[in-house]
């Protein structure tokens, strides 16, 4: 185990330093102050008697049975449920482990019987609600770990269930790339001298991946009438397999990444601009700065404007299923994963609706030519 130190900084407040013994142990020390601070002597001594404390932890507290679900180290110890978290949610999910531990690891789990503590999460949500996405992660990690314990009975009942969310910006389903905002980002790559990045969201829109499996995919995957992929990342519970039909416009950009320089051995589909496959991070930092560059942001009926995604992409690929291959809500909401009602939704903004403007366009066409006769 190492020392955490994590660094809290918000506009208008002084920057912040928590000192945790370990991650996931006990804050030993909180120092105010803009640089990252050094350890003293004091807190040499209060890591190591946190260190035989963590050793000799009653079973009945908290943090025993957190520690059970989710380990100190990744790949020591830890529960099954855990293990099958995708490797990107359990990197999200650890900061979230470590607020809980330090806000009630010391409490025995027993407490959590009360229903009474249903008050006391909304509070803990509530002290977050300047970051309203953070605040809701965390109660969903609480939920889940609240769980385990019901589950190995520890505890009767779920307290976290039925939480309200802060973030009210969580449905994206009518947000997608128009061809504006594609023509837009293409410019801005190129200004950039990154036009590599084009890449990473012509592909989207032709294939609808999310992120994780965009920058996995293989020319091993694409068969000879569509690409088969097993999703990495899970979706209620199960990893699903991705067939995406070749279409014509699958051709044209598969055609383009052909061409792209590669370095010996490197089959992704996707590359960087040295001819080696893309992180996850990469992907995501490299298309995010290029967006912003572009300004590229959706703008809802209230007037909240919020950026795209490079998920949002999904939805421009789902539009192309509608209008360009006219499929059934249901058929894409086979290729997509999603529920037909969601289907229906991004056909009815933007795919209905177009269509009744084309047909009122041509009716005033058509009046206006019988007038003019």
């Amino acid at each position: 185990m190492s020392v955490q130190i994590i660094k809290s900084a918000r506009p208008g407040k002084p920057v912040t330093w928590y000192i945790y013994a370990f991650r996931g142990g006990p804050m030993i020390r909180k120092a105010v102050q803009p640089r990252k601070p050094n350890l003293t002597r004091a807190d040499h001594e209060a890591i190591a008697a946190a260190l035989v404390d963590d050793r000799t932890a009653p079973a009945h507290l908290l943090r025993v049975t957190l520690r059970e679900w989710c380990p100190h180290v990744e790949g020591k110890g830890g529960s099954v449920e855990w293990a099958g978290l995708a490797d990107g949610t359990r990197k999200v999910w650890r900061g979230h482990v470590d607020l809980i531990e330090a806000r009630w690891g010391d409490k025995p789990i027993s407490v959590w019987n009360d229903p009474r503590m249903v008050e006391m999460v909304v509070k803990w949500r509530d002290e977050r609600a300047a970051t309203p996405r953070s605040a809701d992660a965390g109660i969903t990690v609480l939920r889940a770990f609240i769980e385990y314990a019901r589950l190995r009975g520890r505890v009767a009942i779920n307290v976290a269930k039925d939480i309200p969310t802060l973030y009210k910006g969580g449905d994206r389903a009518e947000i997608l790339w128009t061809h504006d905002d594609i023509a837009a980002f293409e410019y801005a790559a190129w200004e950039a001298g990154q036009p590599h990045i084009i890449d990473i969201l012509q592909l989207a829109a032709v294939t609808g991946l999310r992120r994780a499996d965009l920058v996995t995919l293989t020319w091993e995957q694409i068969g000879a009438l569509a690409i088969v992929k097993t999703a990495l990342k899970k979706s209620r519970g199960k990893r699903r397999r991705a067939i995406i039909p070749r279409t014509p416009q699958l051709e044209i950009v598969l055609a383009e990444l052909r061409g792209r320089y590669r370095e010996d051995g490197v089959d992704t589909v996707l590359v960087n601009s040295m001819g080696r496959p893309w992180s996850g991070d990469g992907v995501g930092g490299s298309f995010n700065r290029i967006r912003d560059a572009a300004g590229i942001s959706h703008i809802d009926g209230e007037g909240v404007e919020r950026r795209k995604h490079l998920h949002d992409v999904r939805g421009t690929f789902c539009t192309m299923l509608l209008t360009e291959w006219e499929l059934t809500d249901d058929e894409a909401a086979e290729i997509m994963a999603w529920s037909p009602g969601r289907i229906a939704q991004i056909r009815k903004v933007y795919v209905d609706h177009a269509r009744v403007i084309v047909a009122l366009a041509e009716r005033i066409a058509a009046k206006q030519t019988a007038r003019n006769k």
